[in-house]
């Protein structure tokens, strides 16, 4: 669905830009109707601002206006250095007061859970609901072995980002590296590594020329935000999730390798608003369930401010 003509041009979604008031630049794009339901989308790690055609026409057809940023250090987002997952809501807030969005839901995939979990936590007065998409737990939170099940890549990141910046990058440069010479070797096929999409939308239409670029963005063009992501997922994320009080949904797929079902059940356990939701796919949802997620987020947040 919404796949691009093989052989049309690809034009990229027109970026926004933001300034903090240290001069940090924010980089954003938006999707769906403008009138439509205001959601902030928090890409996966690593990510972009960048959305696939299907995951564009998804949008549009659940009704909603989704404003999607790359996180400092992606894309021509500023790096960050020392950012907490704590440290988006920040961010979040400044797109929402850029659209005149005095409320509007979260969503966060794979390493945006967290970041969204920090949005409801941290704007409660603004954030409708919260959903939280192949979610990790918090590194060395009681009753949870944060490595255990998970893909040895995976596992091996998260381990490195423990010890630094210095132990991590050289690691995540070969990783970005063989997923690029696979991906241009294979074609139409997707790359191995971490998450292949910015979004949690898993089928990929071969037909999309825009594919490469964002690919190329995601893994070579965002090796500081994929560093600092790592690091600020395995450290304290700088917020109470206990403090939670709106909706939240927890999603997750039954076939998922990265994030195990033991992080599922231990956000279930300690997020007093939360309720748990499976699809039957791996850790990228599909087509007909990224849209139940969307579903869910349209019947829980309401009608658009």
């Amino acid at each position: 669905m919404g796949a691009v003509p093989e052989g049309e041009a690809w034009t990229p979604p027109a970026t926004r830009e933001l300034t903090a008031g240290s001069g940090r630049v924010l980089r954003y794009c938006c999707y769906g109707p403008a009138d439509g339901l205001p959601v902030i989308s928090l890409a996966g790690t690593p990510g972009t601002r960048w959305e696939r055609p299907d995951v564009i026409t998804a949008f549009e057809q659940a009704g909603l206006r989704v404003a999607a940023p790359d996180r400092p250090g992606y894309g021509g987002s500023t790096r960050q250095p020392g950012r907490t997952v704590a440290s988006v809501a920040a961010d979040v807030q400044m797109i929402a007061g850029a659209h005149g969005w005095p409320r509007f839901a979260v969503t966060g995939f794979s390493g945006g859970g967290p970041h969204a979990l920090a949005c409801a936590a941290l704007l409660a007065g603004r954030v409708t609901c919260c959903a939280a998409v192949a979610t990790p737990a918090p590194a060395g939170a009681a009753g949870v072995d944060f490595f255990a099940g998970r893909t040895p890549g995976q596992a091996e990141d998260f381990r490195l980002a423990l010890r630094g910046e210095p132990a991590l990058r050289p690691y995540l440069q070969a990783r970005a590296s063989d997923a690029m010479a696979q991906f241009e070797a294979d074609g139409p096929a997707p790359p191995s590594g971490p998450a292949q999409t910015s979004s949690c939308a898993s089928s990929q239409p071969a037909a999309d020329p825009g594919r490469t670029a964002r690919i190329r963005a995601m893994f070579l063009g965002g090796l500081d935000g994929w560093v600092d992501d790592d690091i600020a997922l395995v450290r304290p994320w700088g917020f109470d999730l206990a403090s939670i009080s709106v909706p939240v949904s927890i999603w997750h797929g039954t076939h998922d390798t990265r994030v195990p079902r033991a992080h599922t059940d231990w956000l279930l356990a300690h997020l007093p608003t939360a309720q748990g939701h499976e699809h039957p796919d791996g850790h990228d949802p599909s087509d007909a369930s990224y849209r139940q997620i969307l579903g869910w987020i349209t019947a829980t947040a309401g009608p658009a401010t």
